[in-house]
C-alpha cells in the first residue's frame, strides 16, 4: 500500500507545490483532494514558472496520472484556462487527467454572492479570494449543489439551475446588488462546457482504490494549510474545505486505512494572506524583508502576504491534527541575511503562558508571542543540495524545529526549483 499525503502545516503558502513536484517524480498518481480555484500552487522548472489553481502538479510529469477528486470545488472556466495555458507552452493535458463525477461546480452566481457577502461584512471581511468557493460549499451542504455528474442530465440540470437562480437573484436583490442571472443562459454555457469536460470525467474513488490495490504510488497534494481548515483552523478566518490529512478520506472517497504516510510542509518562517489572527506577524522592517526576499505575494490573488516568524505552538498543533510523521522545511534561504532569528515557543495571554492554540478567535488575536532568539548564519544557502554544506547555524535551526515538534525533518528546500532541496532522510521519497 503506497498512499502519501503532503499537507501544509501553517496558513497555506508553505511552498507545497515545489515539494509536491519533487515527490511526484517517484509517484504514479498525483491527486488534488480539497479546495478549489482559491488555491495557488507555483512550480519553477528550469527557467519556466507554472501557476496552478486546480490542476495537480502531476501534469508537469510525463506518464503520471493526475486526479481532481470529489472534494475539490470545480471552476470549469478556470480549469480550461489552465489546460489551454499549458498547451500554449507545449504541455498537453489529455487522458492523463481524471475529474471526479461528484465534484461540485462553481456557478457565476456563487462568485456574485461571495462579493456581496464580503461587502456586507465591512471591516470584518474575511478577505476571501472571491472565487465563489464558500457559496458553492453552502449549496453543497444545503443540498442545492450541482455536481459534475449533473451537468450531463439536461432535465435535472435545468431544474436545479432555475431553482437556484431564482433564490440567488432574490438574495442579491435584497442586499442591493445589481447583478442578475438567467438560468437558461447558464444552462446554454454549461452545455458547451460539458462536451469539452466529458473526456476527463470518471469515478475517481474507484480509480484511486484500484491504483492502490495494484501497487501504484499515489501522492495526495494538499491545498491551503491546516490553520485554514474549516473545522480545525482559525475560524471564521478559514477556507471552506478540509486541507488537513483527514480531508483526504472525505475528498477522495478512500478510507483512512488506505493512507500509509503523512508528511507536513512548513516554511522556515510564517506567512498569512487575508484577515485573521497571526500571533508572530512582524509588521516592522524585518517582516517586510521576509516578504521582499521570499517574494511573498499570493499566486491566486496577487495580494501581499503578511510575514512573521515560525510559531511552534501552532506548528505542534498542526502536526498533531495531521499525524505528520515527517516534516519538510521550505524557503530556508530567505533567512540567510539575518544575524538572529526569533522563534515562538509560547503565547502570553493577559499574563498567562499558553502552550496550546486557543480556539477562541478573540483570545488568539490578543496572544503575544514568547520568543527565544537563535543565531542566524549570514551565509548563502540558496541552491545548496547537500546537508554537509549547510552552515552550522542553519543546521541548528533545523534541529530546533525537530526538538520542539518531536518530528524528524526529512527535507529542506533552499530555493523554488526541484533541485534546490537537501534530503536528510533518504527513505523520505520511498512510499
Amino acid at each position: 500500500m503506497s498512499a502519501l499525503v503532503l499537507v501544509g502545516l501553517q496558513w497555506g503558502d508553505e511552498g507545497k507545490a515545489t515539494v509536491v513536484d519533487v515527490f511526484a517524480a517517484p509517484a504514479d498518481v498525483v491527486v488534488r483532494y480539497s479546495g478549489g480555484a482559491n488555491a495557488g500552487h507555483t512550480v519553477v522548472v528550469g527557467d519556466e514558472k507554472y501557476v496552478f489553481h486546480l490542476l495537480p502538479v502531476g501534469v508537469l510529469h510525463p506518464g503520471k496520472m493526475s486526479v481532481i477528486a470529489s472534494g475539490v470545488v470545480l471552476d470549469v472556466g478556470q480549469l480550461f484556462t489552465e489546460i489551454d495555458t499549458l498547451k500554449s507552452r507545449g504541455i498537453e493535458v489529455r487522458d492523463n487527467l481524471i475529474i471526479g463525477l461528484r465534484c461540485h461546480v462553481t456557478m457565476p452566481y456563487h462568485k456574485a454572492l461571495e462579493r456581496m457577502a464580503e461587502t456586507q461584512r465591512g471591516k470584518n471581511a474575511i478577505e476571501t479570494t472571491l472565487r465563489g468557493i464558500g457559496p458553492t460549499v453552502v449549496d453543497k451542504f444545503s443540498r442545492d449543489g450541482i455536481m459534475v455528474c449533473d451537468l450531463f442530465r439536461d432535465e435535472l440540470l435545468l431544474q436545479k439551475l432555475r431553482r437556484n437562480v431564482e433564490i440567488k437573484n432574490r438574495i442579491l436583490e435584497a442586499f442591493g446588488s445589481k447583478e442578475h442571472f438567467c438560468a437558461d443562459e447558464i444552462y446554454g454555457s454549461l452545455k458547451v462546457d460539458r462536451e469539452r469536460l466529458k473526456p476527463f470525467v470518471g469515478n475517481t474513488s474507484s480509480l484511486l482504490s484500484s491504483c492502490i490495490d495494484s501497487g501504484k504510488k499515489v501522492l495526495f497534494e494538499g491545498a491551503q494549510g491546516t490553520l485554514l481548515d474549516v473545522e480545525s483552523g482559525t475560524y471564521p478566518f478559514v477556507t471552506s474545505s478540509h486541507p488537513i490529512s483527514g480531508g483526504v478520506c472525505v475528498g477522495s472517497g478512500l478510507p483512512p486505512t488506505r493512507i500509509s504516510k503523512v508528511i507536513g510542509v512548513v516554511k522556515a518562517y510564517c506567512t498569512r494572506v487575508g484577515a485573521g489572527p497571526f500571533p508572530t506577524e512582524d509588521i516592522g522592517e524585518k517582516g517586510r524583508m521576509l516578504g521582499d526576499i521570499g517574494n511573498e505575494f499570493g499566486a491566486t490573488t496577487g495580494r501581499q502576504r503578511r510575514c512573521g516568524w515560525i510559531d511552534f505552538v501552532a506548528l505542534k498543533y498542526a502536526i498533531r491534527i495531521n499525524g505528520a510523521s515527517s516534516i519538510v522545511v521550505t524557503k530556508l534561504d530567505v533567512l540567510d541575511e539575518l544575524g538572529e532569528i526569533p522563534v515562538c515557543v509560547g503565547y502570553d495571554y493577559q499574563g498567562e503562558r499558553l502552550s496550546e492554540l486557543p480556539p477562541e478567535i478573540d483570545i488568539l488575536a490578543e496572544c503575544r508571542p514568547v520568543y527565544e532568539m537563535m543565531p542566524g548564519w549570514k551565509k548563502k544557502t540558496y541552491g545548496i543540495t547537500e546537508y554537509s554544506e549547510l552552515p552550522e547555524e542553519a543546521v541548528n535551526y533545523v534541529r530546533r524545529i525537530e526538538d520542539e515538534t518531536g518530528v524528524r525533518v526529512g527535507m529542506v528546500s533552499t530555493g523554488p526549483r526541484r533541485k534546490s532541496t537537501v534530503i536528510l532522510d533518504k527513505d523520505l521519497l520511498n512510499f
